[in-house]
């Protein structure tokens, strides 16, 4: 069973404009399409799509859309109650640029957090994938993710962590001081990976643009030593890299046309727990995930690819080692 954990789940609008967004104008919606969203949500989706054994857990009110959203695609999920409503998230896209507007989602009570946290830990038993993705709602401690991974490995369990942003520097300040606290496998970009480490990120994904992948590499060891088995650095339209105990590589995304990058990374997230449960190599894996990724972005919205519109990409994927 390969379960996800979303946290923070969401409705995913996407409006397209017939015309570039303009600050202050009036425009008109040529399509606006709405689906069920959050990270985990999304991940869960692409193993559903892929014939996989797998459950998505989160919270939501009785009668929220994103539940009747979920039911007709026929996801498995297991939800907690809470009193409010699923935020909305709202991607613009236009001409030139996409533009996302998140909500934070609204506050869950203490009650609200104990309730999910049981939904996901009752469900986990010894020999499970867990998948822990997205932001947190408001409410949680910044922390939970390291609370949770602590929990899972104790169970025997293999957990994974993709977040940003506060969550993510407090799991780095967790895994300074415990390796208890180190997931089997993180999906940083290039950006996140430096925070992770204490490095620039910027300087490390720009190096990485000229070909030069020491410092990726380098940063991604050093979560290694810190107890982390899998690290998958994505680099957005440029492929991604791996670091596992048996090498390193880096796989160049095959070209594709872009149509919208929202949800590209959960997608490649998706196409690495689908190789790592078909028990292909290191090396497979990472292509597996750069062609999900990149079938994603030749889609609209946050639609998930089906296994069978991964495979032309599949086919131009290759892995090359990483000294």
């Amino acid at each position: 069973m390969i379960i996800t954990f979303t946290p923070n789940p969401s409705l995913d609008r996407t409006v397209t404009l017939n015309a570039p967004l303009a600050p202050g104008g009036v425009h008109r919606i040529e399509i606006d399409q709405i689906q069920p969203g959050g990270k985990g949500i999304n991940v869960a989706f692409g193993l559903q799509r892929a014939g996989l054994d797998t459950l998505a857990i989160f919270q939501a009110a009785q009668g929220d859309p994103l539940l009747d959203l979920l039911a007709e695609v026929g996801l498995p999920v297991r939800t907690s109650p809470i009193r409010g409503r699923v935020r909305t998230n709202i991607t613009l896209l236009d001409s030139n640029a996409t533009t996302k507007i998140n909500e934070p989602g609204e506050k869950l009570s203490v009650v609200e957090i104990a309730g999910v946290e049981a939904a996901l830990l009752n469900a986990v038993g010894p020999g499970d994938t867990v998948m822990l993705s997205g932001s947190l709602a408001p409410g949680f401690e910044v922390r939970e993710y390291a609370k949770l991974v602590r929990k899972i490995r104790h169970v025997g369990a293999w957990v994974g962590v993709d977040t940003s942003e506060a969550p993510l520097l407090a799991l780095a300040r967790e895994l300074r001081e415990d390796e208890a606290a180190a997931p089997n496998f993180l999906k940083p970009n290039a950006e996140e990976l430096g925070q992770l480490t204490g490095r620039d990120g910027r300087d490390l994904e720009a190096a990485a643009g000229r070909g030069d992948f020491a410092g990726l590499r380098e940063a991604a060891l050093d979560l290694q030593k810190r107890g982390v088995s899998d690290v998958l650095v994505t680099l957005g339209g440029a492929g991604a890299m791996l670091a596992t105990a048996e090498g390193v590589w880096f796989c160049q995304a095959p070209d594709a046309p872009v149509i919208s990058t929202v949800g590209a990374g959960d997608c490649s997230t998706a196409g690495y727990l689908i190789g790592r449960a078909q028990g292909m190599a290191g090396p497979e894996r990472l292509a597996l995930a750069v062609a999900y990724g990149s079938a994603a972005v030749s889609l609209p919205g946050t639609t998930t690819p089906h296994p069978n519109q991964v495979e032309p990409f599949l086919r131009l994927a290759r892995s090359q080692p990483v000294a």
